[in-house]
């Protein structure tokens, strides 16, 4: 029977969340602003090198994943030691990619290499670590906790990755990042370890395609990327929403994004509770829906409009709160259901971020040319160039927010994976 889930155990193993989280902020939010405004690369150039290079991040998940079955396999130690390998090479990839120092001609080739290094790092960690707390087991309230801790520590990752590069730069903030990144390798270190339901040998367990075979994840995938897709473009594009369409005080941007990720903190613990009372799926279909109301309102803003937007993101953020806290653990569920706890949680894992990866490449790689096709660029005014940056930022996400909630409500009301 699984023990108890306590602080302690929480902190070892969720504090890793915090600066995989620290660093995505700025990976998939602060890096396509900062190219375009510091360095002058075109929006249709950065959407290339950003869908190729997320493209390729998307791919190699699933063979990352089965390698760390295999590596589990033989011993968590093993697998460990691969992850503190990797940590290292995050590390100065993060470095390399936000101080390149080449530019013009050759500045777009030295950020896909610092790209590819960057994401494979931080995949083959983020991965590991999600199928190590999927592997701990438990039933939904347990395996709720197990992710709120790693989620929540990661939202506050994300809270520093929001605030620090505005007011102390990205000096300052590559240097704390690699600190906290050396602080939660250190904390996975001495988690609480999972054991296989069965003894597994090296180089068997889940086959790489095998997840995909199973009809039950397949339809969980599908609304995961439906959801992922629709709060994957926002994202992308909130910087420029904020700067052209509210013309806010730059000052103000960190604000905007602390309130949203703060919020989405705050309401993880009522998450929780609503899962004990409603149920995974519920919960989620819960946020979905909370989500599509507020970026309905968002769409009514304009100019100047700074304190109703920061009331959006705070909202709007407890709406993510769902998100991080239920899919994570009906995956965790499924992998049970499925006969494949213990030995295979790597690949499901590789194939559910290989989805979150190609949610942003497509956010990147579309929203972008996209925009800069109908006449929206950097600093626009023209109210058609700003009703396209509405259309994109707010209506697009809220159309797919409803499929995705549609199909969620389909696959559990048919028992598709509860």
């Amino acid at each position: 029977m699984t023990s108890a889930w306590n602080s302690r155990k929480g902190l070892s193993y969720g504090l890793l969340g915090l600066p995989l989280a620290f660093v995505a902020l700025p990976l998939y939010v602060i890096l396509p602003n900062h190219y375009a405004r510091e360095f002058g690369v075109p929006l249709a150039t950065l959407g290339a090198l950003l869908l190729g290079a997320r493209l390729f991040d998307a791919v190699i998940d699933p063979w990352l994943g089965r390698l760390s079955d295999t590596l589990f396999a033989h011993s968590a130690k093993r697998l460990l030691r691969v992850c503190m390998a990797a940590c290292v090479l995050l590390a100065l990839g993060f470095a390399a990619l936000f101080f390149p120092p080449v530019r013009g001609s050759g500045l777009v080739l030295w950020a896909l290499v610092a790209l590819v290094v960057t994401y494979t790092a931080y995949s083959m960690v983020s991965v590991s670590h999600q199928s190590w707390g999927a592997r701990l087991g438990g039933n939904e309230a347990y395996r709720s906790r197990v992710v709120a801790w790693r989620e929540g520590l990661g939202l506050v990752g994300v809270l520093l990755a929001s605030v620090l590069p505005v007011v102390a730069g990205l000096g300052l903030s590559t240097a704390v990042f690699t600190a906290m990144l050396a602080a939660g390798m250190w904390a996975w270190l001495r988690a609480p370890a999972p054991q296989a339901s069965e003894p597994v040998a090296p180089g068997q367990g889940v086959a790489l395609l095998a997840p995909l075979s199973r009809p039950g994840f397949l339809a969980l995938l599908t609304v995961f990327v439906l959801n992922g897709i629709a709060s994957a473009i926002p994202a992308t594009l909130v910087l420029f929403f904020i700067q052209d369409l509210l013309q806010a005080p730059k000052q103000l941007e960190g604000a905007f994004l602390a309130a949203y990720f703060l919020a989405a903190a705050l309401s993880i613990p009522l998450w929780l509770r609503a899962i004990v009372r409603w149920g995974l799926w519920r919960t989620w279909l819960g946020g979905m829906l909370l989500a599509v109301a507020v970026f309905v309102w968002a769409a009514s803003l304009g100019s100047g409009d700074v304190a109703a937007f920061m009331v959006v993101c705070a909202l709007s953020g407890v709406a993510l709160g769902a998100d991080l806290a239920a899919p994570p653990a009906l995956l965790a569920g499924l992998i049970q259901t499925n006969g494949d706890h213990g030995q295979g949680e790597g690949a499901y894992f590789g194939w559910w971020n290989f989805a979150t990866k190609l949610n942003l490449a497509l956010a990147a790689g579309l929203a972008l040319p996209v925009l800069d096709l109908f006449g929206y660029s950097p600093g626009a005014r023209a109210p058609q160039a700003l009703q396209a940056l509405v259309i994109a930022y707010c209506v697009l996400p809220c159309a797919l927010k409803l499929i995705a909630a549609s199909a969620l409500f389909w696959a559990a009301r048919t028992r598709k994976f509860v």
